[in-house]
């Protein structure tokens, strides 16, 4: 749980000056799969655009991180919004 902390804090961190919120990171098992899922935001909702430019950016740094010692798939996705 520790690198997945200092994960996000370096994801906040880069991903600060494109105004991106890194909301969450969280390895997930789901079937016989792994996921490394990072749920980003953005002031007035994030765009398809922004989450392809914050993957290219993280990319390289998860792989530093090592946060887990299997495969995984890593998962980049918004946060959720409710319905007002």
């Amino acid at each position: 749980m520790e690198k997945i902390n200092k994960l996000k804090e370096e994801l906040e961190k880069v991903l600060l000056p494109k105004e991106i919120i890194v909301d969450e990171v969280y390895l997930e098992k789901r079937g016989k799969y792994t996921f490394l899922t990072v749920v980003l935001d953005k002031i007035g909702g994030i765009d398809l655009d922004s989450i392809v430019e914050a993957t290219n950016i993280i990319n390289p740094i998860i792989d530093e991180y090592d946060v887990c010692d299997s495969e995984y798939i890593l998962d980049v996705i918004s946060k959720e919004r409710g319905n007002n």
